[in-house]
């Protein structure tokens, strides 16, 4: 059988190993998955068709990981940054899905770049932020879901909080969750879902399932902050790259 989005199968193998990875990642922090993913597909491939089929995963994940992560959501945190999300989703998809294959794979590898360099400057709030500075942050995270990385922009402002890591992980699932599902009938709005996104989402399920298992194992073994900080330096390494690439 072909691989979808006319991919050899040396591109499908490498995209399989980074399917895992990021779901390993996924299953372990509650973020990470779309941004490691993408930032991983740019280079080899243009990563806007590949984006629906991620958003799906991440939605199907949601079911691997409910289990006990209710005690810990912060629905008050979460609302307030989906209703942001809900007023940038629309534009901002329209926009990245117009553009062409370079300029797509430049225009994500710069935006993961800057939210990397956000998250590794240890940016800290002096005092907490209210339901319009979370429904901002949102509105931020919508316009960067464009790019299948909205976790980004969350994780950040999550963490130059005192949030504990079950809360930040529980919330972080939830926000993704409903981020993406707003997502999808936009991009398919815009032509980005089709028959060959339901041939990559079937390919990809069981692929996912394994990974999550394997890193929601893992939670409680290792440090979240450390291990975080490694996913944010990979993606900033990823991106320099692939900028580096596009440009040379």
């Amino acid at each position: 059988m072909p691989l979808p989005f006319d991919l050899s199968m040396g591109q499908g193998a490498y995209l399989a190993a980074a399917l895992f990875a990021a779901a390993l990642i996924r299953g372990f922090s509650g973020f990470g998955f779309s941004a490691i993913f993408i930032i991983l597909a740019a280079l080899t491939t243009n990563p806007l068709p590949l984006i629906p089929v991620v958003f799906s995963c991440e939605i199907a994940m949601t079911a691997f990981q409910a289990h006990g992560i209710r005690p810990h959501i912060d629905w008050r945190r979460a609302f307030a940054l989906l209703a942001g999300a809900a007023v940038a989703t629309v534009p901002a998809i329209a926009i990245m899905a117009r553009l062409g294959e370079y300029e797509a794979r430049l225009a994500i590898s710069c935006l993961i770049l800057a939210l990397s360099l956000v998250l590794l400057s240890g940016w800290q709030l002096e005092r907490p932020v209210g339901r319009n500075g979370t429904v901002g942050v949102g509105a931020i995270a919508g316009i960067a879901n464009s790019a299948g990385v909205g976790g980004l922009p969350v994780a950040a402002f999550l963490t130059a909080q005192p949030v504990p890591p079950a809360v930040f992980r529980a919330t972080m699932i939830v926000f993704l969750t409903g981020i993406d599902l707003m997502a999808l009938p936009v991009m398919a709005a815009n032509g980005l879902v089709g028959p060959q996104t339901l041939t990559g989402i079937l390919l990809a399920f069981p692929i996912l399932g394994l990974g999550i298992w394997a890193g929601s194992r893992s939670f409680k073994a290792v440090s979240h902050r450390l291990f975080r900080r490694a996913v944010v330096l990979m993606l900033t390494a990823f991106s320099l790259i692939n900028i580096a690439r596009l440009a040379f």
